[in-house]
């Protein structure tokens, strides 16, 4: 029965062909619509979590506030962070070590070719291997370097890519090979496993004393940020109101004018996820409007429908058919108006979303745009079409089943 049904409505769909695609314009622009940013939407929020995922849940940093974006966290603050920072604060109660960092920009060269990255710090001396722990560290080619490598770098993964996706160069640098930083040579001593992070993977790590005595960063007294790893990650938002407090003494200031920023890896990445939900619910309610407006579409069709077949509905409760045979058909017919605009719309929206992130991960040579369309996402969009069609359907299918055959055969087509 269910097939007859089924069959007679797409032959009374087929019969108005143009009229059937444009009813469906409305559901499956809406459908694309939701299903390309939500989809854009989940990618972006897997790549940021990316960036965040190599430290743990008992790190903290600290930074002073800077003025807009002038080059690396902490660069730019009229109020830099004192290098006496870090003994103070491993006083704290549960806090297990601190360590001073300098990031600096610089320009890398090779094989002619140059690009200006982050240069980031690493600690020497006694703490230099909870230092790499607590980043999490790894080498994929080459090793580790130590305190005597005053001309050694290590590199993050994209330089050793070559001319692939998300390439720092075109061609792979190697553990072996020498490269110019600010016009000065350097020995390449590893290349770092690829962290997730764009900002690691491209960035150059060099000794924090080869950086101050190649002039990469001024020797001024002052640092860009602090890491702090804490004893007991389950008291480190206690631990983070500590840090604040003693930062409000030593730099002078009241509670709620703080000119520095204490943050966890989880609350800064708690704090993107809300600001992109806040863009994903507002566009998502854009493209639901869209829908709406298609299901509108789809009423004004069915009613239609019912007005240019009366004398058919007419004939068909004449010869026995029930009020329930008529209203299951004009619901079916909206239902797969609604089904057959989402099948649409999610190719096009999926088309949509790998396409987009593929030409923005190529303009801008990174993998932190990228789509993520699960099958809950498609499944649900499919579901909801067919809904909403049905729904809108309703009105109009009612109203053909309450037709009385008299009066409907009475009707000139």
């Amino acid at each position: 029965m269910l097939r007859d049904y089924i069959s007679l409505a797409i032959k009374n769909l087929s019969k108005k062909r143009l009229r059937t695609y444009l009813t469906m314009i409305g559901i499956f622009i809406g459908i694309a619509a939701v299903v390309a940013l939500i989809g854009l939407g989940e990618g972006l929020k897997t790549a940021i979590t990316s960036q965040f995922g190599f430290l743990g849940t008992d790190v903290l940093s600290v930074q002073a506030a800077s003025v807009g974006f002038s080059g690396p966290p902490g660069a730019g603050a009229p109020n830099p962070l004192s290098d006496e920072l870090a003994e103070k604060i491993e006083e704290i109660n549960n806090v297990d070590m601190a360590f001073n960092r300098y990031l600096a920009s610089a320009t890398i060269e090779f094989r002619e070719k140059q690009k200006i990255e982050f240069v980031i710090s690493l600690v020497t001396g006694e703490n230099r291997r909870d230092f790499e722990r607590m980043l999490n560290l790894k080498m994929q080619e080459g090793r580790m370097l130590t305190d005597q490598d005053d001309k050694g770098i290590l590199l993050g993964d994209n330089y050793h890519k070559g001319a692939t996706y998300g390439a720092t160069f075109d061609r792979p640098i190697h553990a072996g090979d020498k490269v110019l930083i600010n016009g000065k040579q350097f020995n390449v001593i590893g290349i770092i496993e690829k962290k997730g992070s764009f900002i690691f993977d491209d960035a150059i790590w060099m000794n924090d004393d080869v950086m101050i005595n190649e002039g990469i960063r001024k020797d001024d007294g002052t640092i860009d940020t602090l890491g702090i790893r804490v004893k007991d990650a389950s008291r480190i938002e206690q631990t983070q109101k500590d840090i604040e407090e003693l930062l409000r003494k030593e730099r002078d200031v009241d509670e709620g004018e703080e000119d520095f920023t204490v943050q966890t890896a989880q609350k800064a990445l708690e704090s993107l996820k809300s600001a992109l939900f806040a863009v994903q619910l507002f566009v998502t309610i854009i493209a639901l409007i869209s829908l709406v407006v298609g299901g509108i579409g789809i009423m004004n069709t069915m009613y239609t429908a019912v007005l240019e077949r009366t004398r058919e509905i007419g004939i068909m409760k004449s010869i026995g058919a029930k009020n329930s045979t008529i209203f299951t058909l004009f619901a079916i017919e909206s239902g797969f108006l609604g089904l057959v605009g989402g099948i649409i719309g999610i190719i096009l929206g999926l088309t949509l979303a790998y396409g987009l992130a593929f030409i923005g991960s190529f303009a801008l040579g990174s993998d932190l745009i990228q789509a993520n369309v699960s099958m809950e996402l498609i499944l649900g969009a499919l579901a909801f079409s067919f809904t909403l069609g049905t729904v809108f359907g309703l009105l109009p299918a009612i109203r053909a089943s309450k037709l009385h055959p008299v009066d409907a055969l009475r009707r000139v087509k």
